[in-house]
């Protein structure tokens, strides 16, 4: 089959990322790259040009340049939280297929504003929770599917780092749409939402409810750590827990009548390839240890989930479904909501109306 060809928008560190990977993936090519500076495009364009897997690169010194480039099919969008509703507007309107890096948007006014452009373009749209294509996550969706650990009842999601405070970073700066919630804790309300869906056997779970608490930065007024429980039907409780500003032990445990489940590294998994790792307890028994190799690094897998529905003629891919990501935006509004969370300009509404 013929390889999709890329644009990324956006030069920093994700999207170095992306491009890394990109020419260890089965379906895709980078071809231009755009950044607001034409030197850094340049760079960049340098960086991941030569070879014979790696063709020279169309570098663009304006995002809008980028997407009237006639060689890119596909776009992946890497600039900062509050930009990327904009981008994804205009990409389906350039006619260009959309990976938006998480979160898809702000909130759910504009994620639901996105979806529609997409699809009134006829455009392929994924919100890129690479950890979503991953062996592992499928693996772990088989298991709840299976019975695995019984009947499931609650479950545990965490994602947190800390850093130090410094007012002009993107983690702390709510113009730039800093904080936990977004930049991270999206991560634990997603696997959170995709373990209940498979225990009811649905792709995805949305939260009937949702409470939460956190601390806003005195000075910036970004989440520097949350917490959030919520309530799925068939009575799944799920905990959250996220934060830039505090070390918390990341990972996904989930609870059944029968065992439970412990998976220390959930989302970057098995960065360059090789292997992920799923520990089950069962009373009275060893741990059993399941290993989930991966046979290449973890944005490749993003990009051919992309690569393959497109193969089909599908405009969403069942790794994330558009409707999953509408429900997590859902779900970040509400946590937001709780604490207090607000940023300039949203129409941010009460979490009761926010559930799909």
């Amino acid at each position: 089959m013929s390889l999709i060809s890329w644009g990324i928008l956006g030069a920093g560190g994700i999207a170095r990322a992306f491009a890394t990977d990109l020419p260890q993936s089965r379906t895709g090519r980078l071809v231009a790259v755009g950044s607001r500076e034409r030197a850094k495009a340049e760079a960049f364009a340098a960086e991941f040009s030569g070879g014979s897997d790696r063709p020279p690169i169309n570098a663009h010194g304006s995002y809008d340049e980028l997407l009237a480039d006639p060689c890119v099919e596909a776009v992946y969008i890497a600039t900062p939280h509050p930009s990327h509703a904009e981008w994804c507007l205009r990409a389906a309107r350039a006619g260009k297929h959309i990976l938006c890096e998480k979160p898809l948007t702000m909130n759910h006014a504009e994620a639901v504003a996105v979806a529609a452009a997409a699809r009134e373009s006829g455009v392929f749209l994924m919100e890129a929770f690479m950890y979503r294509c991953h062996p592992l996550t499928a693996r772990l969706v088989q298991l709840i599917r299976e019975g695995a650990l019984g009947e499931i009842g609650s479950i545990q999601a965490t994602f947190s780092f800390r850093v130090p405070f410094r007012r002009e970073s993107r983690l702390f700066d709510k113009a730039l749409g800093g904080g936990g919630i977004l930049d991270v804790g999206c991560y634990a309300a997603s696997i959170a939402r995709l373990v209940a869906g498979a225990a009811t056997g649905r792709p995805f779970a949305d939260f009937e409810s949702l409470a939460g608490f956190g601390r806003l930065h005195p000075e910036s007024g970004a989440d520097l750590y949350a917490v959030a429980s919520g309530r799925f039907a068939g009575g799944i409780v799920a905990q959250l827990a996220t934060g830039v500003g505090l070390t918390q032990e990341s990972g996904l445990r989930v609870f059944g009548t029968e065992a439970w489940l412990h998976i220390p590294s959930p989302f970057v998994i098995a960065r360059q390839g090789g292997e992920g790792r799923i520990f089950v307890q069962r009373p009275d028994a060893p741990v059993e240890e399941i290993v989930v190799s991966s046979e290449k690094p973890l944005y490749a897998y993003e990009a051919d989930a992309v690569g393959d529905a497109l193969a089909k003629g599908e405009r969403e891919s069942p790794c994330m479904p558009v409707a999953d990501s509408l429900g997590n935006m859902a779900a970040l509004d509400a946590w937001r909501a709780a604490i207090g969370l607000i940023y300039e300009g949203e129409p941010l509404t009460a979490p009761a109306a926010r559930f799909p």
